[in-house]
């Protein structure tokens, strides 16, 4: 059905195109069928071509228009201006028409054009010439776009025009070929409604396809010229003065004067249709009027075929010059002449033709109205003496005879109706047949869906366990669709099955046979019995009787929806069976259906009977559509919602020139979605492929308002149909409050929910049947109070949603009173049957729908594509089978929307945690460095220099976050990514990035104020052993001009011996002052005690008994006296336990570390073990728990810390003691004792030295310093689980499954950090270990402070006059590298004390040496281990990222799964995958048996739960937020924790073990389900990573 081809590429049309078609046809040569012309078809081609060319639709002769063309969406669709050009008119035609515009055949907008440009007289000539050209008759545009279309567009094109009150065309000439069409399938879809005054039935009416009627034909001819306008006086006839129709296009009408073209032979049809009233209808009975264009004489054949079909032929003439062709035809009923005046020659003629004087009727003796009643009377007295009417259908036998072509004919649509009346011919009762040949979408449907909304609501669990009541739902399920599958397919189904399979446009014939057939099975079953429903309810009869009458109109429904509900549960009972060989046969079902989706046919989306989604089904179909749409799949939807019957489906097909059902014998419920195309050029204002227009049943409707829950099914209907769609418009009628206010609820309550859930569909409010010009203005008042119940309704949603800072309509969405609102006029000018569309209503929706698509091209949000689309079907219809909406959402869109920004925003922070690590370092060497090697610095003290740093710091500081801040907010501004449905989360990411600024600020001062302190002892330190080197230096000086004023000869034996002497007389004459020696475990104590202090007494006298030293000698283990034991739970005593332990591991590496710096004690480091401490108490949920282990784990803390600091301590007086350091260097000053004694060269040995012994020990610190940086860099950036939390729990638990091993899962569990540490580390060896890739870094890094060094050799020789010694020289290199390395003080002054070397020498002998030094590193390097390494690094990485992926430390309260929301300022924890609480210990009282309960089971089931916090006391698990309000559960929707369940069911008796209970019941289910589904639930609910 579709064309490939786009209208607008017609408009150029080429120049060749005709003389190939005089080529085509000059072989063939006929002539007319009559009269003395011989006019060749190779001509009349020539003129048929011409005029398609000058129209844009010559290449569519051949090509056929499709109705999926006409309907596509291009930008025809926001522009109003009328047709420019010839080719521009028939779209405007058609695009009116679709829209049942009744002024579509209104084409003078070029006529307007001709005379607007003329301006003088002389061009009047000139400008009547040009004004024929571009003029055209209306009756030329229909015979062309018909004579242009399949059969499709036809079909629906005839449709349209009926509903306007048009004559459609029933024979339809081509002027090119001579051949005339009977267009009997382009009217087999008009449905009538009326009522005959001659039903017995008072009440009753007459509904009927329109061709299948039979009802009385009069048709209308002319002979020769006629002054008589026989179209004009044919619709004064047809029309009551107060509802007058241009039925057919006529001289009067704009353009009806211009001489026609192709249009003559046409044969357009009609029909009258009483309404009942004897004072509105002209005629009492239906009438079909046939009209022919042009002279009887000239189309012989067509009046031929009016003769023999009619009950009456009248004849319109001024002469009867050629009376010969009047009655040469055989003539089936009356034959009238119409004549303007009575002559002798016209009653002999009349004579001679048999006419009585009642068959002549002369208009000269009468006025138009007389005449008018006079052919109304005529009409009547045919209408009355009609017998042995026919239908149009049976017209086709007379069509066969005289050669006319009937469009049925064709093969395709012949042998689809075959197939399809071999269907429906069998149905007798539409009940029983539903029963047998369509069993699968009845009571066992019905019931696996409240099975499915039982699952989510779990509310009939009673004392059962959760999951095993899950798993025995589960069970029923199965075993209902093993029913299903007991079914073997009817025959009917079969048939069925086997007509989509055929050809494209042979199924598409199909279906529309099927549809009408089907409708007008429907039509005759519910019609009676719809009667008797409206009766039921305006006498306001028992709810019982309605109810029952509600269930037999449902019954006798019958639609193609049906059969493809019926199609949806076979493929779906195959599929959950897994059934293979069936599956093979029904594999092809999903693309088929696609298909026809694509093809302009709806798809169910909800089967509103069995209010459910056949999930499966409808995913399969919407995947394959995807595959089909590639790589164009972007979409946008638009749906309405309002009350039954206020016209909401008419809207739709309307605006959009749709075929949703309206016909009152069809009772439509669920939703449909169809698609439209969107032309490839008006994609790029729309940003999208196709729109996709859902259709759904009204809210409030009388069928569901018995049911006890038709209020919530509504709810669910507006949830999922505003989730799906980007713009929702709601139909509200004003003048039923009551009805308004429950829409208005309803309404509010979706876009509420999806306001919640980050999606922002567009509003628009559509108020039908206001008609006065002014209303928009006269309406201020009621839109005022729109909006005042808008907000209350909003209130009481929010209310009900648990959320109090929404209180006004505004809060959920933007709102315009002026620019949301739409007036729309009442549907009808006049009274139906007889009614056309009003042109106020199209015209409106026209303007409406132009606004609409407007507005979608500025949309700002992502669009979907049809997988998207079909996530959001998935999760919205899951969350609204659940109480509670918001908490049970759960959609991967909108989880990869969060997981991008989350990998985004880790960049970003990571970045910030780098640069700022990176200047520490910096500022911390600066600080290392003061004072050393200038005596000039821009700081007069340290003090000074700290506090400077500090303030760069903030500056730094400032600086980064506000580039997190701005990357965050610049990424929320762009359109793709689906970033809006993340936008609740904004708040969380700046509060996060604000946070880290905060934690880094803390972190950069306190390693400041650390280095300050550092560098103050060693200042101390240092100014001692210079006073002592300086006393060595001056005596060895001393001792070196002794010897050489004396000139004797000495020995290096000599030389030493004497040094050493004068070494030991100067170490007696030195004073050493010893460090001073503490006890730091009383230090350690000291602050104990403070800590505690406010703890009572009795904490004092327990710590007045302790003994540090005897604390922190083994394990922690949480001990409770037999009092305590039952008052605490056993889980809650392991808890404890693995709480202990993570604080003791916590610590002990904040000791470890400190100690790692090798600096003296301070107390500072014991107040910050506490604060680790109490910080890791506060944090668990029950604190007050805590307090029974708080001053033990302090004690054993403190024991270890004591211990650990004392060894540092010692450590560190050891080594800075002044006579050991003076000793260490008694070699070194002997050597340079006696190279200056003997004059030797120094150069390459002092460079050497200084290379060895300064440089080298400075580039290794600052290579363990720089390396950990670059480590976590390299993780971060190569590897997607170290991206974000999420992905990496998900890897974390996919390696545990491939090694699946208890003890691993046990680790996890009860030890999760330090389980993850050990995880880190093996990643990271696994990562370097590969190509080497440390060594590279390690190159890199040594490579680059090799050069820098270099750099500043060269830099020093430059500057001579800096340069000028040694120490100089030397001194100089020190301070420009005093940002990059702590060289040390004491070993540079050592070695430029005593020394002769020349700097020019030196230089080139130090940049050897540097390069020597790098080799020795390297090769140092290598021979490390890659975890030696690591351990040793200053800047641990796998600390680094167990802070950026363990994440805020939170767990969940049930299940104890950790917390996975991004960075630190998240309000709201959550996590992917929640576990069974047996795994955490979690066991019956009576029983001891580990339990299965999982959370996201609880959270939505009536069951209860106790803790301290609840107060000891039941609490539903459903308002589990009020008790933990930061925690969000949502439901598993995905069976995500099929994952926990499989290793829960295999591991089920280890972990009792552990705990010391008994092994948990497995629920069956879970029995059964696979490792290879254990994974595949894994992927599912990380989005498959």
């Amino acid at each position: 059905m579709d064309s490939s081809s786009d209208p607008d590429e017609f408009e150029d049309a080429t120049d060749d195109f005709i003389q190939d078609e005089v080529q085509k046809g000059s072989s063939r040569t006929c002539f007319v069928q009559s009269g003395n012309e011989e006019d060749t078809v190779t001509s009349k081609e020539i003129r048929l071509y011409s005029f398609l060319q000058d129209l844009g639709l010559e290449h569519h002769y051949q090509n056929k228009l499709s109705l999926s063309t006409a309907l596509q969406i291009d930008k025809r669709t926001v522009r109003d201006d009328p047709g420019q050009s010839l080719s521009a008119l028939p779209w405007c035609f058609l695009k009116k028409l679709m829209m049942v515009n009744v002024t579509a055949r209104n084409i003078s907008s070029l006529s307007d054009k001709v005379a607007a440009d003329s301006s003088d007289w002389e061009d009047d000539q000139e400008n009547d010439k040009d004004e024929q050209n571009l003029l055209v008759n209306p009756s030329d545009i229909v015979n062309a776009l018909f004579l242009c279309a399949d059969n499709f567009l036809q079909q629906e094109m005839v449709s349209k025009m009926s509903v306007c009150q048009f004559s459609v065309p029933l024979l339809l000439p081509n002027c090119a070929t001579n051949e005339v069409i009977f267009m009997l399938w382009a009217m087999r879809d008009i449905v009538k409604k009326y009522k005959p005054h001659s039903l017995e039935d008072p009440n009753g009416f007459v509904e009927d396809r329109i061709v299948l009627s039979d009802i009385p034909l009069v048709s209308f001819v002319r002979l020769d010229d006629c002054s008589t306008s026989k179209s004009q006086i044919l619709n004064k006839l047809l029309s009551n003065p107060q509802q007058y129709h241009d039925i057919f296009v006529h001289k009067d009408m704009e353009c009806g004067d211009v001489p026609r073209k192709i249009s003559n032979g046409l044969v357009e049809i009609s029909w009258y249709l009483p309404c009942g009233n004897k004072n509105i209808d002209i005629f009492p009975e239906p009438v079909a009027v046939a009209n022919l264009r042009g002279d009887i004489s000239m189309f012989e054949t067509q009046y031929s075929f009016l003769c023999q079909t009619s009950n009456a032929v009248f004849v319109f003439f001024d002469k009867l010059d050629k009376h010969e062709f009047v009655t040469n035809q055989p003539i089936r009923g009356q034959l009238f002449l119409i004549g303007n005046s009575e002559t002798s020659d016209l009653k002999t003629k009349a004579r001679q033709l048999n006419l009585k004087r009642n068959n002549v009727i002369f208009r000269a003796k009468q006025n138009e109205d007389s005449f008018v009643k006079t052919m109304r009377a005529k009409m009547n007295t045919v209408i009355k003496n009609s017998q042995n009417n026919k239908s149009l259908e049976k017209g086709t036998e007379v069509a066969h005879e005289l050669g006319i072509l009937v469009d049925e004919d064709i093969t395709e649509c012949k042998n689809a109706k075959v197939l399809a009346d071999k269907i429906t011919s069998e149905i007798r009762a539409i009940p029983q047949f539903k029963e047998t040949q369509l069993p699968l979408q009845g009571e066992i449907w019905k019931e696996l869906s409240k099975l499915e909304k039982e699952e989510s609501r779990l509310q009939k669990a009673g004392d059962q366990s959760i999951e095993m009541y899950k798993s025995d739902l589960s069970a029923k399920k199965k075993e209902l669709r093993k029913q299903q599958c007991s079914f073997k397919t009817s025959e009917t189904m079969a048939q069925f099955m086997e007509a989509l399979s055929r050809p494209r446009l042979e199924r598409a014939y199909f279906f529309k046979w099927m549809r009408m057939n089907l409708d007008n099975l429907t039509t005759k079953n519910v019609s009676a019995l719809k009667e008797q429903y409206q009766k039921c309810q305006e006498s306001s009869r028992n709810k019982e009787e309605i109810s029952k009458l509600d269930k037999e109109i449902s019954c006798c429904s019958l639609g193609i929806e049906h059969f493809l509900r019926e199609l949806g549960q076979v493929y779906e009972s195959v599929v959950s069976l897994s059934e293979k060989e069936s599956e093979k046969q029904i594999s092809d079902l999903p693309k088929l259906c696609a298909e026809l989706l694509l093809e302009g046919f709806p798809l169910e989306l909800l089967d509103g009977e069995a209010s459910n989604i056949p999930m499966r089904w409808i995913s399969d179909v919407l995947k394959e559509l995807n595959d089909l749409l590639q790589p164009n799949n972007k979409i946008m939807a638009v749906t309405v919602l309002g009350v039954q019957s206020t016209g909401k489906s008419t809207l739709l097909n309307t605006m959009f020139g749709v075929q949703f059902a309206v016909s009152s014998g069809r009772c439509t419920r669920g939703a449909f979605v169809l698609l439209l195309k969107v032309t490839e050029e008006f994609r790029k204002v729309l940003n999208c492929d196709y729109l996709v227009i859902i259709d759904t049943e009204g809210l409030k409707s009388p069928e569901l308002a018995q049911l006890d829950n038709s209020h919530e099914h509504d709810n669910e209907l507006a949830t999922l149909v505003v989730g799906l769609s980007d713009v929702a418009i709601i139909n509200i009628a004003m003048e039923n409050s009551t009805d308004m206010k429950d829409i208005l609820q309803i309404v509010v309550h979706a876009f509420l929910r999806m306001k919640q859930v980050g999606k922002k569909p567009k509003c628009l409010f559509v108020h039908q049947n206001v008609g006065d010009v002014s209303a928009h203005n006269k309406n201020i008042r009621d839109r005022t109070l729109l909006l005042d119940q808008l907000n209350e309704m909003t209130e009481l949603a929010a209310k009900m949603e648990n959320n109090d800072q929404i209180t006004r309509f505004t809060d959920v969405m933007e709102y315009d009173a002026h620019t949301s609102n739409w007036y729309i006029p009442g549907l009808w000018h006049g009274n139906p049957p007889m009614a056309s569309v009003s042109a106020g209503y199209s015209e409106t929706i026209a303007e409406f729908k132009k606004r609409m698509i407007d507005d979608l091209g500025k949309c700002k949000t992502s669009r979907n594509n049809m997988m998207e689309f079909l996530e959001w079907t998935k999760s919205l219809w899951s969350s609204v089978k659940f109480e509670n909406f918001i908490f049970s959402f759960r959609n991967s869109i909108v989880a990869d929307a969060y997981r991008k920004i989350c990998v985004e925003f880790n960049k970003w922070a990571w970045s910030f945690r780098k640069n700022m690590h990176t200047w520490t370092l910096t500022a911390e060497t600066n600080i290392s460095n003061f004072g050393k090697f200038s005596e000039i610095t821009t700081a007069h003290n340290l003090n000074e220099l700290v506090s400077n740093l500090k303030s760069d710091a903030l500056s730094e500081l400032s600086k980064e976050e506000s580039t997190i801040l701005n990357n965050i907010a610049s990424y929320y501004e762009q359109t793709e990514g689906h970033v809006e449905l993340v936008e609740r989360y904004k708040e969380d990411f700046m509060n996060s990035g604000k946070s880290l600024r905060r934690e880094l600020e803390n972190t950069v001062n306190n390693k400041l104020d650390a280095a300050a302190t550092v560098r103050k002892a060693v200042t101390k330190l240092e100014y001692i052993r210079k006073t002592q080197r300086e006393t060595m230096e001056q005596r060895v000086l001393a001792l070196l001009e002794e010897y050489r004023k004396s000139k004797f000869h000495k020995t290096d034996q000599d030389l030493e011996q004497d040094f050493e002497k004068m070494w030991n007389e100067t170490i007696e004459k030195l004073s050493f002052q010893p460090l001073p020696k503490r006890s730091i475990m009383d230090c350690v104590f000291k602050q104990l005690r403070i800590n505690l202090q406010h703890k009572g007494s009795s904490v004092t006298e327990e710590l007045d008994k302790t003994n540090l030293m005897d604390c922190g000698t083994g394990s922690f283990n949480v001990t409770v006296g037999n009092k305590l034991q039952k008052l605490l739970h056993r889980h809650t005593v392991l808890e404890l336990q693995m709480l202990s332990e993570r604080i003791v591991a916590k610590s002990e590496q904040f000791i470890a570390e400190k100690v790692a710096t090798k600096t003296d004690y301070d107390d500072t480091y014991v107040r910050e073990v506490l604060q680790i401490v109490d910080e890791g108490l506060i944090s668990y949920k029950t604190p007050k728990h805590c307090e029974k282990i708080e001053v033990p784990l302090k004690k054993h803390i403190c024991g270890i810390a004591g211990k650990k600091f004392q060894t540092m301590h010692d450590s560190f007086i050891q080594e800075n003691d002044p006579c050991r350091c003076l000793e260490q260097s008694r070699d070194m000053y002997c050597s340079d004792f006696k190279d200056l004694f003997h004059e030797r060269d120094q150069c390459q040995k002092k460079a050497k030295d200084f290379a060895d012994c300064c440089l080298m020990p400075a580039v290794e610190a600052y290579l363990f310093s720089a390396l950990g940086i670059e480590i976590v860099d390299e993780m971060t950036k190569g590897k997607i689980h170290f991206s974000t939390r999420t992905f990496f729990q998900e890897f974390i638990l996919k390696e545990l499954l491939d090694e699946s091993n208890y003890l691993n899962y046990l680790k996890y569990i009860i030890t999760n950090e330090s389980f993850i540490k050990s995880k880190i580390l093996i990643e990271i060896v696994k990562c370097f270990i590969i190509e080497d890739k440390l060594a590279e870094l390690e190159e890199q890094l040594l490579t680059k402070i090799a050069k820098d060094i270099t750099k500043s050799i060269s830099k020093a020789q430059v500057d001579k006059q800096k340069s000028s010694s040694i120490k100089d020289f030397i001194f100089t290199i020190c301070k420009d590298l005093e940002e990059t390395l702590v060289i040390p003080v004491d070993s540079v002054e050592e070695l430029v004390s005593l020394n002769n070397a020349k700097v020019e020498q030196f230089a080139e002998w130090l940049t050897k040496s540097v390069e020597e030094m790098k080799m020795l590193l390297q090769q140092k390097c290598e021979k490390q281990s890659l975890e030696e390494k690591i351990e040793n690094l200053q800047f641990k990485p796998v600390e680094e990222l167990i802070q950026q992926l363990v994440g805020c430390g939170e767990q969940c309260p049930f299940c104890g799964v950790p917390c996975e929301a991004t960075g630190t300022g998240h309000t709201e924890h959550f996590a992917t995958i929640h576990r069974p609480q047996g795994l955490i210990s979690y066991h019956s009282h009576l029983t001891t048996k580990l339990v299965t309960d999982i959370c996201t089971s609880s959270v939505f089931s009536e069951k209860l739960f106790i803790c301290e916090k609840t107060g000891n006391k039941p609490h539903p698990y459903k308002r589990y937020s009020e008790i933990y309000p930061n925690w969000r559960i949502p439901p598993d929707t995905t069976e995500a924790s099929n994952y926990w369940k499989y290793v829960m069911a295999k591991f089920s008796e280890e972990f009792a073990s552990y705990y010391k209970t008994q092994p948990a019941d497995i629920p069956p289910a879970w029995k059964h389900i696979t490792k290879e589904q254990a994974e595949n639930s894994l992927k599912k609910s990380f989005g498959g990573t």
